[in-house]
């Protein structure tokens, strides 16, 4: 994905800025991205929360 540097005169055009770009991505633009960003916060293999938390079956 190419980088874009965008210089906003106040909060809420950088706010309409940003909105309008997450529109114009396609849903696995945006899961690659949120990916990409989930792997620098948190680098390495992280559990799956499925793994982390036993199904409890109410009936």
């Amino acid at each position: 994905m190419e980088r874009i540097v965008k210089k906003a005169k106040s909060f809420a055009e950088a706010e309409a800025w940003e909105k309008q770009q997450y529109q114009s991505m396609s849903p696995a633009e945006r899961q690659r991205v949120a990916r990409q960003i989930k792997e620098r916060l948190f680098p390495g293999r992280q559990p799956d929360i499925r793994e982390c938390h036993p199904s409890r079956k109410t009936r």
